[in-house]
C-alpha cells in the first residue's frame, strides 16, 4: 500500500511539472467517484462504480505470455492434435483419396510446368514437396498443394523475362528463387498470425480473379492444343484471340490429338454425371470414374502417340510434337541459388506472387472447411505454404499452392485426414522413378487440353454472377472490371484491380456513412395467425409482461424509412427538442464529421434558438447567418422547439480515436452556444467497449454539463438501469430448481420401494422423508410463491449519462428535461416510456 501511494505522489508530482492536469474536462472537478456515495447513487440498488482500463492492462492483453506462447508452439504442429488416435478406418479413406489424387497430380503437375515455361519434371518436383511437407502443418484435410494454373503462368511471364534480360540464368533457377522470396514473406505472415489480412480480398475479387485468369490461361493454351505456332500466347488474352484467328489455317495434326482428347474429357465427365443421377445407388463408382477420366485420356493418347511416333523419335521426324525425355529421380536437386540480380529480375512480380498463393489457397481451404463442417486456422494455412514454398526449392520446385481441383476431387473421394498427402507423395515418388519412359510420348496438345478442361472449372457461372448482382450490385462491377482488365491486360493488373477497388467501396462506405435520427414505436409480438386482422382481440385485453402476445416494448425506427420498415408506422418524435441519432458504419477519423455535420444541419433545421435576442445588431451577426434581408421581417421559428438533449446511439460503434472524439467535443460547444444560456445534455447508450468509454469520459461525456449554477447537480434527476440478483428469473434459482426436481424424483422413487430392514416401516420412513424435503422446499427460493432479491444497476454509478440502451436514455432524457423551468407544450410521444 505504501508503495502504490509513493508512486501515486511521485505520478501527481511530475504531472505537476510537466503541466498535466489530470482532472482535465472533469465538470465535477472532485476525484473519481466511487461506491457511489455521491448525487448519482440511488438507495435501491448494490452500487456499481465502473472502473476505467489502464494502458497496462492493454498491454497485458496484447502481449503474450507463457501460456500464449506454449499454444502457439502447440498449434504450430497441428498433426500432433490427431496422429496418436489414427485408425485403420481413417487409413482406408485416406489411401482411396491420396492414390485418387496421384492419378490427376502427375498429368496435371507436368501440364502445368509448361505454362511455367519449365521441363515437366519440375511439375512433378512442386508436387512431391507440396503433398509430403503440407500434411505436418494442415488444418485442412482437404487441401492439396501443388502446382496451378494462375501461379504456373505467373511464373511462366517470369521465366521469360529473364531469359530476354538475363539469359545466362536458367529459368529454374528464377522459379526456385521466387519459392523462396514468396515463401519466406508468407511463413513470416503466418508465424506472427497474420492470416487475417486475406480477409481484405473481397470474393468478388477472388472470384473475378478466377475467373479472369482461367480465361486467360485456356485461350493460352488453344494455339498448343491446334498446333499454330509463330507468335506468343503470353501477351494479353484478347491479342491472343486475333492471333488465333488469323492463323488457324495453320493447324497440324495436333489438333486431332488435342481436341478429341478435350471433347472426351467433357463426354467421359458427362456421361458419369448422368450415370450417377440415374443410378444413385452407384454414384461412388461413377465418381472415381469421373475423376479418373485425367489419367485415363493420358494413357490412352500416350498409346496412341507411342504407336505412331515409335519409328520417329527424332524431334524433327515427328508426327505430331510430344513431351519429349524426362529425366528420372530428381536431377536438379541444389541449394537454391539467390542474389540480388535474381531477385531484381521478378521484384515487380513478387506481389502478384504473394497474393495469388495467398487467396488461392485460403479461399479453397475455407470453403471446403465449411463444406465438410471444421474451421481452418489461416495464419497455420500460411505456415504450410510458406515451409512448402522454402523447402521445396531445394529439389527443384517452383512455387506451389492449393490446388482448386484436387482438393474438390479429394474430398469428394472420401478423405479422412492430411495424412492422405504422404499417400499422393509416393505415388509422385513412383512416378519420377518409375515412369520418364512412359512420359517420353505424352502429346502436348493433350495436355493443353487438360489444362484447358482443369481451368474450366474455375470460370464463375451466369448463375452465380446473378446471385452477386442480388446481394450487392456494386460488386458485380467488381467482378467484371478484373475480368476485363485481365482479358485485356494481365492477370497482374487484374488482381491489383480488384483488390484496390473493393479497398475503395470499404472506404467510401466508411467515409460517406449516413447516420440516422430514430423514433420509438411501441410493439409487442403476435404469435401464430395473430396478424393484422386480429388486431382489435388486443384493443380490451390486458397486457401481460410475461406474455409474448400481450406484453409491449420499444424499438426505436428511423424517422425516414429508408430501412425498409413499414412507411404506414410512423415513429413518435422522442420529445420536444430531444433527438436521438444512430451511427451507422462505425465512428471513427474519416466518417466522424460527415456524421456530425449531418446531424447538426437537421437539428438546427427542426429546432430554434434559445434566446431570440442573440444577435441584437446586425454587425453582431456572423457572415454564414446574415439574416433576412433589409426591409423583411425575419423568420418566425416559434412553433420550433428549443434544442434539450442528443441521444446517440452507439451500438454500431467499437473504437473511437482522439479526432471523433474531438469533433464531438467541438459539435457539443457548438451546440451549447446555439442553446445558451441552456445546456444541451448528452445521452451515450449502447457503448459496447470500455476504452469507447474511458475515450469518451475523459472529453467530458457521461455526466450532466455544468452551466455555471453550484446546484445543477441538487436539479439533477439521475436514472439507471438495474437488473435482479437473485429471484425467480435468476439462474441460480432455475439451477437449483433442476436440483430439487430431481432429489424429488428420488424421493418418490424411494417411497415406492418396498421395506429395506428394521422396525421403521417404508411408510413411515417416506412419510418422514417427505415432510423433511417439504420443508427444504418450502424455504428454497425456487420453490417459493414470493422471493426477496435484490437489484444492481447495470452499468456505472460514477457515469450517469451512459445508458445500456435506447428505452433508459430516453427515459433519463425527458425525465431532466421536464425538471428544467420551461414554458413549451409537450410534444406526440411524451408519455413515460
Amino acid at each position: 500500500m505504501a508503495s502504490k501511494s509513493t508512486s501515486s505522489k511521485t505520478g501527481h508530482g511530475l504531472a505537476r511539472v510537466l503541466g498535466i492536469k489530470l482532472q482535465y474536462r472533469n465538470p465535477q472537478g472532485a476525484d473519481d467517484l466511487s461506491r457511489g456515495e455521491s448525487v448519482f447513487s440511488v438507495s435501491s440498488a448494490d452500487s456499481f462504480v465502473e472502473k476505467e482500463p489502464t494502458s497496462w492492462e492493454w498491454i497485458r492483453e496484447v502481449a503474450p505470455n507463457g501460456h500464449d506462447l506454449a499454444r502457439w508452439a502447440y498449434h504450430l504442429f497441428p498433426f500432433t492434435h490427431w496422429i496418436g488416435r489414427y485408425n485403420a478406418q481413417w487409413l482406408a479413406g485416406d489411401l482411396v483419396a491420396g492414390i485418387t489424387v496421384g492419378c490427376v497430380v502427375v498429368p496435371q503437375s507436368m501440364a502445368y510446368a509448361g505454362l511455367a515455361e519449365l521441363d515437366p519434371q519440375f511439375g512433378l518436383y512442386s508436387s512431391f514437396m507440396g503433398v509430403l511437407i503440407y500434411w505436418f502443418f494442415a488444418t485442412s484435410k482437404d487441401i492439396t498443394i501443388g502446382p496451378v494454373a494462375v501461379m504456373s503462368t505467373i511464373v511462366g511471364n517470369v521465366v521469360n523475362k529473364v531469359a530476354e534480360t538475363h539469359p545466362e540464368i536458367p529459368g529454374h533457377v528464377v522459379a526456385s528463387a521466387l519459392a523462396i522470396v514468396a515463401g519466406g514473406i508468407i511463413c513470416f505472415l503466418g508465424l506472427v498470425r497474420a492470416g487475417r489480412i486475406v480477409d481484405f480480398i473481397s470474393l468478388a475479387a477472388i472470384s473475378a480473379f478466377m475467373t479472369g485468369s482461367a480465361i486467360n490461361i485456356a485461350v493460352g493454351q488453344v494455339p498448343a492444343l491446334m498446333g499454330i505456332t509463330g507468335f506468343s500466347n503470353r501477351e494479353s488474352t484478347y491479342k491472343v484471340v486475333i492471333n488465333i484467328l488469323k492463323h488457324l489455317g495453320r493447324s497440324k495434326k495436333d489438333a486431332a490429338m488435342g481436341l478429341s482428347a478435350l471433347i472426351f474429357l467433357y463426354l467421359i465427365r458427362y456421361a458419369c454425371t448422368f450415370s450417377a443421377r440415374k443410378m444413385p445407388q452407384r454414384q461412388k463408382l461413377f465418381f472415381f470414374l469421373s475423376t479418373l477420366r485425367t489419367a485415363f485420356i493420358i494413357l490412352l493418347y500416350t498409346l496412341i502417340s507411342y504407336l505412331v511416333n515409335r519409328h520417329h523419335r527424332k524431334k524433327s521426324e515427328r508426327v505430331f510434337r510430344i513431351l519429349g525425355e524426362v529425366p528420372r529421380g530428381f536431377q536438379n536437386a541444389a541449394v537454391p541459388t539467390i542474389n540480388a540480380t535474381i531477385i531484381k529480375t521478378f521484384v515487380g512480380e513478387l506481389p502478384a506472387s504473394v497474393i495469388v498463393l495467398l487467396i488461392e489457397h485460403i479461399a479453397i481451404a475455407k470453403s471446403f472447411g465449411r463444406v465438410n463442417n471444421y474451421t481452418i486456422d489461416p495464419s497455420q494455412e500460411m505456415v504450410a505454404i510458406g515451409v512448402t514454398n522454402l523447402l521445396g526449392p531445394f529439389l527443384g520446385a517452383y512455387p506451389a499452392t492449393g490446388s482448386f481441383s484436387r482438393t474438390a476431387i479429394k474430398s469428394k473421394a472420401g478423405v479422412r485426414t492430411p495424412f492422405a498427402g504422404v499417400i499422393t507423395a509416393v505415388l509422385v515418388l513412383l512416378a519420377i522413378y518409375a515412369l520418364p519412359a512412359v512420359f517420353f510420348y505424352i502429346p502436348n496438345s493433350v495436355l493443353s487440353a487438360v489444362i484447358i478442361h482443369a481451368v474450366g472449372d474455375l470460370i464463375t457461372p451466369p448463375n452465380t454472377v446473378y446471385q452477386f448482382h442480388r446481394v450487392n450490385p456494386i460488386e458485380v462491377i467488381i467482378f467484371f472490371a478484373g475480368v476485363i482488365v485481365t482479358i485485356f491486360s494481365s492477370i497482374e493488373n487484374g488482381i491489383y484491380t480488384t483488390i484496390c477497388i473493393s479497398l475503395a467501396v470499404l472506404l467510401f462506405r466508411v467515409l460517406f456513412a449516413k447516420g440516422r435520427f430514430v423514433g420509438r414505436v411501441k410493439i409487442h409480438s403476435v404469435v401464430g395467425d395473430h396478424g393484422a386482422a386480429n388486431e382489435s382481440k388486443y384493443a380490451d385485453r390486458h397486457f401481460d409482461p410475461n406474455d409474448p402476445e400481450t406484453s409491449t416494448r420499444n424499438i426505436f425506427l428511423p424517422l425516414e424509412h429508408d430501412d425498409g420498415s413499414n412507411p404506414e408506422i410512423h415513429p413518435e418524435s422522442p420529445y420536444p427538442g430531444v433527438f436521438i441519432y444512430r451511427f451507422s458504419e462505425g465512428y471513427n477519423y474519416p466518417n466522424a464529421n460527415h456524421y456530425l455535420d449531418h446531424m447538426v444541419q437537421v437539428i438546427f433545421k427542426e429546432t430554434r434558438r434559445t434566446n431570440h435576442n442573440t444577435y441584437l445588431k446586425l454587425g453582431d451577426r456572423p457572415w454564414n447567418d446574415p439574416g433576412p434581408r433589409r426591409g423583411q421581417a425575419p423568420e418566425d421559428h416559434t412553433d420550433r422547439p428549443t434544442l434539450k438533449a442528443i441521444i446517440l446511439d452507439f451500438s454500431s460503434v467499437n473504437n473511437v480515436d482522439i479526432t471523433s472524439v474531438q469533433h464531438l467535443i467541438d459539435v457539443r460547444n457548438q451546440l451549447d452556444r446555439y442553446a445558451a444560456p441552456d445546456r444541451v445534455d448528452w445521452h451515450l447508450a449502447c457503448i459496447n467497449n470500455r476504452w469507447t468509454k474511458r475515450a469518451l469520459a475523459s472529453a467530458g461525456f457521461g455526466y450532466p454539463t455544468p452551466a455555471g449554477d453550484p446546484n445543477v447537480y441538487e436539479r439533477w434527476k439521475p436514472l439507471f438501469s438495474v437488473a435482479e440478483i437473485g429471484g425467480k428469473a435468476s439462474a441460480a434459482a432455475a439451477a437449483q430448481y433442476r436440483e430439487n426436481e430431481s432429489e424429488l424424483k428420488k424421493q418418490r422413487s424411494l417411497s415406492k420401494s418396498g421395506p429395506q430392514g428394521g422396525e421403521i416401516s417404508a411408510d413411515d420412513a417416506a412419510s418422514s422423508q417427505s415432510s423433511d424435503y417439504a420443508q427444504n422446499i418450502a424455504s428454497s427460493k425456487a420453490y417459493a410463491t414470493a422471493t426477496t432479491s435484490r437489484v444492481a444497476v447495470v452499468q456505472g454509478l460514477n457515469r450517469p449519462l451512459f445508458h445500456v440502451d435506447l428505452t433508459s436514455a430516453l427515459q433519463s432524457a425527458i425525465a431532466n428535461v421536464e425538471r428544467r423551468p420551461h414554458d413549451e407544450p409537450k410534444g406526440v410521444g411524451t408519455e413515460p416510456v
